[in-house]
C-alpha cells in the first residue's frame, strides 16, 4: 500500500480497477452559445465514448453504459483573435481524443493508465498548438484553456490548465472540483483578495496557463470517488463569469435532466450579458456499480491524484522529435523552457495577448487582458542591440587621443 492523493491511502485493489459488480449508465447532453458579445464562438467541446470510438452528443450516445475503457468529456475555451481562438480549442479536443483512443489496449486500462493517459494527452495537444503558432505567424499567441475529465469504473479524473471549471453536484450540494490557474484565484488563497472582491477585481480575466502558449504545461490532475446520483458540470468562464456559484446550484438541482439543465444553464448566462462564449457540458451518474451517497461519509471536494513517476523520455514533449511538422523553415523548439518538466507558473510567462496602445486599457480581442508589464517577450525571439563592432584597441587609443587633446586646450586657455 503506498499513499495516495493528499496523503490518503488507495489500496493496491483500490487502484487496480477491481470494483463491486453491476454497470454505471451516464445521461449526458452539451451546449455552446456565441454569447450576445463575440462575433463568433472560440469555444469547443469533447463527448466521447472510448470503449465504443464514437464522439459527439447524437441522440444515440446521450445515454450510455460505462465500457471498459471509459468515457471522456472536455471543455475547451479558445483565445488569440481573429479565427485563432476556435483553431486552438478544435486542435484540443481533437487531440486529447486521437490520444487517448490511440494508446489504448486490448484490457482494461487501471486507474492510474487512464489517469496518465489523460494527462500526456493534453501536454500531446499543448505542444501540437504551439508548434501551428510557430509555424502561421497569423496564428502567434493563439491558446486555449482545457477542462477535460475521464471516467473509469467508479472514479473521474479531471485534467486542467487554465481557467474553464469543472463542479459535481451531489445530494443538492455542489462543490468546484478543478482549481483555476488565473491570477485573481492566486490572490485569493494567498489572502490578498476575498472572494468579493474577487467579482470586481480589474484583472480577473488574466491566466496563468493556456495550451500553446508554452512547449510544455502544468496539468493539474485531480479525482472523484462518484457515487450514484451525481452530475458532473463542465463549463467556460463564459458561464463561471457570467452566473454567482448559489445560481449554478439551483439550477442543476431543478433540471435533473442534463438536456433542460445546459439550456437553463446557457440562458442564464446570456441573460446575465453574455459576455463570452459559453459552453457545458452535464453528466449525471446512475447504476448500481456505484454506491450510494453517504454510506461512508465522503464528502465532495478538490483532491489531487498523485501518479507513480514515469521515465522523463516517455513524457511531452520529449515523445517524438521537434518540431512535428514537414516546414524546413519550422523554427527550432524554445530551449529557455525545462524540457524535462513544466515551468512554474506565473503570469508574465501565459500572457499571449497582444500589448494595447498605451491610451488603450488592457483588453485583448476577445477578452482576456494582457500582463501590466505591456506584452509578451518570447524567450526565443533575439533581440538585437546594434553596435560599432570597432575593435576594443582602437577604442582606446580614441579615448585616450581624446582625453589628451581636452588637456592640452586647457594649457593653451590657461597660459
Amino acid at each position: 500500500m503506498r499513499p495516495g492523493p493528499h496523503g490518503s491511502e488507495l489500496s493496491s485493489a483500490a487502484r487496480a480497477n477491481v470494483p463491486p459488480g453491476g454497470e454505471i449508465r451516464l445521461r449526458i447532453f452539451a451546449r455552446t452559445d456565441v454569447g450576445q458579445i463575440r462575433e463568433h464562438n472560440e469555444d469547443n467541446f469533447l463527448v466521447a465514448d472510448l470503449t465504443r470510438k464514437t464522439r459527439g452528443i447524437l441522440e444515440q450516445h446521450r445515454t450510455s453504459v460505462v465500457g471498459p475503457h471509459g468515457n471522456l468529456f472536455a471543455v475547451c475555451d479558445g483565445m488569440g483573435g481573429a479565427a485563432a481562438g476556435e483553431i486552438a480549442s478544435q486542435l484540443a479536443v481533437d487531440i486529447v481524443y486521437e490520444r487517448m483512443v490511440e494508446r489504448q489496449n486490448l484490457a482494461a486500462p487501471n486507474r492510474d493508465e487512464i489517469a496518465r493517459r489523460l494527462v500526456r494527452s493534453v501536454e500531446a495537444a499543448g505542444l501540437r498548438i504551439f508548434q501551428e503558432a510557430k509555424i502561421d505567424r497569423s496564428r502567434r499567441g493563439m491558446g486555449t484553456t482545457v477542462t477535460a475529465a475521464a471516467i473509469v469504473d467508479e472514479f473521474l479524473f479531471l485534467a486542467q490548465v487554465g481557467d474553464s471549471r469543472g463542479y459535481l453536484l451531489r445530494e443538492g450540494q455542489l462543490a468546484q472540483v478543478t482549481r483555476d490557474q488565473s491570477l485573481v484565484n492566486q490572490l485569493i488563497e494567498a489572502g490578498q483578495l476575498t472572494e468579493e472582491e474577487a467579482e470586481t477585481f480589474e484583472h480577473n480575466n488574466i491566466i496563468l496557463q493556456a495550451l500553446g502558449t508554452a512547449d510544455t504545461v502544468q496539468v493539474d490532475l485531480t479525482y472523484v470517488e462518484l457515487r450514484r446520483g451525481d452530475t458532473l458540470l463542465l463549463c467556460s468562464d463564459g458561464l463561471s463569469g457570467m452566473m454567482r456559484f448559489d445560481d449554478i446550484r439551483e439550477l442543476l438541482r431543478k433540471f435533473p435532466e442534463p438536456i433542460d439543465a445546459c439550456k437553463a444553464l446557457t440562458d442564464r448566462a446570456n441573460q446575465a450579458g453574455g459576455h463570452d462564449n459559453i459552453t457545458v457540458i452535464v453528466v449525471r451518474f446512475e447504476g448500481d456499480r456505484l454506491r450510494l451517497p453517504g454510506t461512508d461519509g465522503e464528502t465532495v471536494k478538490y483532491r489531487k491524484y498523485s501518479l507513480p513517476e514515469e521515465p522523463t523520455e516517455n513524457t511531452e514533449p520529449n515523445r517524438r522529435p521537434f518540431p512535428e511538422v514537414s516546414d524546413p523553415a519550422a523554427p527550432p523548439p524554445n530551449l529557455f523552457n525545462n524540457p524535462t518538466g513544466p515551468a512554474p507558473l506565473n503570469v508574465t510567462q501565459r500572457m499571449i495577448a497582444p500589448a494595447p496602445p498605451p491610451s488603450a486599457p488592457p483588453v485583448a480581442p476577445n477578452g482576456w487582458r494582457p500582463a501590466p508589464y505591456g506584452g509578451p517577450v518570447e524567450a526565443e525571439d533575439r533581440i538585437d542591440i546594434p553596435g560599432t563592432h570597432v575593435p576594443a584597441w582602437v577604442v582606446v587609443l580614441l579615448v585616450v587621443g581624446v582625453i589628451a587633446l581636452l588637456g592640452a586646450t586647457a594649457l593653451v586657455l590657461l597660459h
